[in-house]
């Protein structure tokens, strides 16, 4: 695999309207962008420092991921996933996958931000959940 760089760190909030005046302050920069993901059942909100991001997550349902997720971590969240900037999301999942590495996802889904986004599973990945995206 070949990334470009880190596209995002992914953490989980209980509430986006608690997180993101923190966030804000501690990174001395605003949110630019809140969007809600439907079929992940999570709301966004993104900042960026340099070239990196931070993308704050909130489950829009108890049945999402992120919700429980959250709750495995006593109801506080914490860093969920580390995103890294791929080129050709195909190639990458499929050179994984040759590799030895259990894919969460086998082909690329729409996430935050219009990315292309497949993840690969903890389990094959030292115990950090990871993502690769894709601008299309």
């Amino acid at each position: 695999m070949n990334p470009t760089h880190i596209e995002h760190l992914g953490i989980a909030v209980v509430s986006l309207n608690e997180a993101i005046p923190f966030f804000e302050t501690l990174l001395g920069t605003k949110c630019y962008s809140i969007e809600e993901v439907a079929d992940q059942k999570v709301r966004t909100a993104f900042f960026k420092i340099g070239q990196t991001k931070i993308e704050l997550l909130e489950p829009t349902s108890p049945e999402s991921t992120i919700a429980s997720f959250i709750e495995k971590n006593n109801g506080r969240g914490g860093i969920h996933h580390i995103a890294f900037a791929v080129n050709g999301i195909e190639e990458q999942l499929a050179s994984a996958q040759e590799a030895g590495i259990r894919l969460i996802d086998s082909k690329p889904r729409k996430g935050a931000e219009g990315l292309d986004i497949a993840f690969l599973h903890p389990k094959s990945t030292f115990g950090v959940l990871t993502e690769l995206c894709e601008k299309k």
